[in-house]
């Protein structure tokens, strides 16, 4: 009996193992993958289009791909560098989430598609909680947070965003216009939809909702 016994205990481990790196069947380059890198890599001294730290622009997909193997995330030196308890990259900040790092290796497997506009855009919902935070939160906080608040912006609160407001400066900032400092920096814009809901919940009042 216990010789049956020991490769079906083998195989429930395994189960439970693969069962920890469960992730979403898909995933959208442009509105899921991108802004991880952007948020966590591109910043001063680190893997823009002006510095190119270790040969790498992880600003754009041309650039990411430059490490990446489609359909294989093991053999693919950006995803290796992030992966793991004690990742090598970010340096000298936080790791990735579980699920930011799932988000990657799932696009990888996908074959690495330069995909976007992958869900309806609506700009008719733009609550605070549903729509702008949640784009801060993937596009910005790697720069503005609490513990660098690049610029003097702290864009993982509330307040923090309505501070950024006066005299255009985010609106401004997202929209690329003439004057503005471009972000997010030394990269692309956020997508037109992204950007009309922000404005529309700026010109509606920017209420706590």
């Amino acid at each position: 009996m216990k010789k049956y016994l020991i490769p079906f205990i083998a195989g429930i481990a395994l189960l439970t193992t693969c069962a920890k790196d469960v992730y979403s069947p898909d995933a959208c380059f442009q509105e899921d993958v991108l802004p991880i890198f952007v948020s966590n890599c591109t910043q001063s001294e680190c893997h823009n289009s002006q510095e190119h730290e270790a040969g790498y622009d992880l600003s754009n997909y041309e650039g990411i791909m430059k490490g990446i193997k489609a359909k294989h995330p093991l053999q693919s030196e950006i995803y290796n560098t992030i992966r793991g308890n004690n990742p090598s990259m970010p340096r000298g900040s936080a790791k990735l989430t579980t699920k930011q790092v799932n988000t990657i290796k799932t696009w990888i497997n996908m074959g690495a598609p330069n995909n976007s506009n992958c869900r309806t855009c609506d700009t008719a919902q733009f609550t605070f909680s549903g729509r702008v935070k949640p784009i801060m939160d993937s596009w910005c906080i790697g720069c503005h947070s609490s513990t660098n608040s690049s610029g003097g912006f702290d864009l993982s609160t509330y307040n923090g965003v309505v501070g950024a407001i006066p005299n255009n400066k985010l609106v401004g900032s997202l929209k690329h216009l003439s004057g503005f400092s471009a972000m997010p920096k030394n990269a692309g814009s956020l997508s037109q939809c992204d950007i009309a809901a922000i404005e529309k919940w700026v010109l509606a009042g920017y209420q706590n909702n």
